[in-house]
């Protein structure tokens, strides 16, 4: 057997390794071929001259189209993630509750908006909303958006709150009850601050989801980055640059937010360990349930 190999495989010999080679050359040639013929037919249509592009060195494509677009996207956004916030971790504990009937509500509002897709969320929202004249006509696709993106993400939430808060070791809610505290001080104070910690992660990528469901409101008639990047290439008949770069701005706003929220993450990782373990010390005397004698 090869120095080289593993206990998963076997490192492939002289032949293997031709074969390797040989097979990720046509890869690559595919892939250079296809990239050619591509670029051809572009080139044919004109969408790569220079005089495409010129319409984003003006102003006025960016206040007029891109701007606008980019506002609707992050207010759409940051609406539905804050609400989301809110519902999902409503949702989350009430799937804990000691009530039965919580538990059966909250697993059916969750189960229900958690499967039906997002965009017939939308239109299903607007159209309930417009026939019954809920908000005022230059509100109706926001609300649309941003209540549709509430339901869906804010039911996945409440899932990512429930696991996290069912993957704590089951002592510290003993413990908890032992001196004496109440299931809604045992949630809030124990269990949510070390929930929220382990959940981060998750629900990072929950916000970016809804960052990116929010260009779905372009079938709404709701103006954000990705209509107003159609109505420009519509305008200056570049569809191609407007949607390079409407992905370009899609993909710092994604990331903007990522290292936002990642820097709050390890922020409050740090916090945490900061403060140490609880002494027994630390306890009062006037805590119900507790002896210091």
């Amino acid at each position: 057997m090869s120095s080289d190999a593993t206990v998963l495989y076997d490192a492939p010999g002289p032949r293997g390794r031709r074969v390797h080679h040989l097979i990720s050359a046509v890869v690559v040639a595919l892939l250079v071929g296809i990239g050619y013929l591509i670029y051809v037919a572009l080139d044919e249509q004109g969408q790569l001259t220079a005089e495409k592009w010129e319409p984003f060195t003006e102003s006025t494509s960016w206040t007029t189209y891109l701007l606008p677009g980019i506002q609707g996207t992050l207010i759409a956004a940051a609406m539905s993630i804050v609400l989301a916030l809110i519902f999902g971790a409503v949702l989350g504990i009430g799937r804990l509750s000691d009530h039965r009937s919580v538990r059966i509500v909250s697993g059916t509002i969750v189960e229900i908006f958690r499967a039906v897709p997002v965009l017939i969320l939308m239109i299903f929202m607007y159209q309930v909303f417009a026939e019954y004249q809920v908000f005022k006509s230059q509100y109706l696709a926001l609300a649309a958006v941003v209540v549709a993106l509430t339901l869906y993400n804010g039911s996945v939430i409440a899932e990512i709150v429930r696991s996290g808060i069912n993957s704590l070791p089951k002592g510290q809610t003993e413990a908890a009850k032992a001196l004496g505290l109440r299931k809604s001080q045992i949630m809030l104070t124990i269990l949510l601050p070390q929930a929220v910690t382990a959940m981060l992660p998750a629900l990072i990528s929950q916000m970016v989801v809804a960052l990116k469901d929010s260009a779905l409101g372009y079938l709404v008639n709701y103006i954000e980055v990705v209509r107003s990047g159609q109505q420009l290439g519509a305008y200056y008949g570049n569809y191609l640059p407007a949607l390079i770069v409407v992905a370009v701005i899609m993909i710092v706003l994604n990331s903007a937010l990522t290292v936002v929220a990642t820097r709050l993450e390890k922020r409050l990782r740090s916090g945490r360990k900061g403060k140490g373990a609880v002494s027994p010390l630390s306890v009062d005397a006037s805590t119900p349930g507790v002896d210091l004698k």
